[in-house]
């Protein structure tokens, strides 16, 4: 039960005084388990088969990273399709299985989309070329799965960064100079975490920042001027690898401070001391059944402050939080929306 429960939210690590690494422990164990014993969570098996069928979680077919496009009045180009390489535009933006495909998610990409058009900031995506980023492959013990996903991306990077390959998809080193700078944006804190922090590992090189940080250096430069009022008290649920993992606490923040009307109150638990939503490390894939479900106690820590907005800046951290937020509406106790 140890072994499944963790969420890899990285709460152990920040807070033990003798900076014990218990995630990477864990995850080693997770692969013995998922490797040499094929024991591990049923429900789990579905996603992984998804994930090396589909290259995606929910098993849909990988022309649908497109349909939501279709709701812009705008064209986004598609790396291979409109263009031939990323040296015209200035990011890359990475959608993520979650933002181009669940629906909830879906509403985060198409606003991010139109803020960019709207402050006049080239980028394209990768489209169908994309697959999953392997984030919950490796958290959950399956370490080939990872490296295959993570060296089909890198490859599919490499290519439309306009790198010269070798046949093993290795960037040949004389051409180590970028013809383009390789910025990366993800609006999915785990996207951001793999492609930043581990696919170096596997020759993928980037620079890699989150939605939130960019849509700041927007606000900050007057490309973007929020100017709707949104009267209400709002707080905000740190995601564990935007913030503990990555350090990215403030951006967040200053948007939602250069909202006008909107009033900010931390919860209890915050920035480096914040409290999981509990669907890290593969637990969006499994079921909890052992206490009170970790996505209430969160809830319950943000009810606990009368907010009219509960906000967010994770996809995963998004489902699970409006899960438990319509499960209060049934009963009565909330009438929160989660953004």
């Amino acid at each position: 039960d140890v072994l499944w429960s963790c969420t890899t939210c990285g709460a152990c690590v920040e807070q033990c005084p003798v900076d014990i690494e218990h995630i990477d422990h864990i995850v080693d164990m997770r692969r013995y388990q998922v490797m040499i014993e094929s024991a591990f969570p049923s429900e789990a098996g579905t996603m992984l088969k998804n994930l090396e069928k589909k290259g995606n979680p929910w098993g849909l077919a990988k022309k649908q990273r497109l349909e939501w496009l279709k709701e812009l009045d705008f064209e986004v180009p598609v790396v291979g399709k409109d263009i031939e390489d990323l040296t015209e535009v200035e990011y890359l933006y990475w959608v993520g299985c979650a933002g181009s495909l669940e629906d909830r998610a879906k509403k985060t990409t198409k606003a991010f989309a139109e803020l960019l058009h709207m402050a006049g900031v080239k980028f394209a995506i990768m489209g169908g070329d994309e697959k999953c980023t392997g984030d919950s492959a490796r958290r959950l013990g399956n370490e080939p799965l990872f490296q295959q996903l993570g060296q089909e991306n890198v490859m599919a990077l490499n290519m439309a960064f306009g790198e010269e390959l070798d046949d093993d998809g290795k960037v040949v080193p004389e051409s180590a100079k970028p013809k383009s700078a390789k910025k990366i944006v993800a609006t999915c804190p785990h996207c951001l975490n793999t492609i930043g922090n581990e696919y170096p590992q596997l020759g993928g090189d980037y620079e890699v920042i989150h939605h939130t940080q960019l849509l700041q250096h927007l606000i900050d430069e007057g490309k973007l001027v929020p100017v709707t009022p949104v009267e209400g008290l709002i707080t905000y649920h740190d995601p564990c690898y935007l913030g503990r993992h990555n350090k990215v606490y403030t951006p967040p923040r200053q948007i939602m401070d250069a909202v006008p009307g909107l009033r900010q109150q931390e919860m209890h638990r915050h920035k480096e001391r914040g409290f999981c939503c509990g669907a890290g490390g593969a637990r969006m894939w499994m079921e909890e059944r052992i206490g009170k479900r970790i996505n209430n106690e969160r809830v319950d820590e943000a009810l606990s402050l009368n907010p009219d907005i509960v906000s967010t800046a994770c996809p995963f951290c998004l489902v699970m939080l409006t899960d438990s937020v319509n499960g209060k509406k049934n009963d009565g106790q909330a009438k929160e929306s989660v953004t």
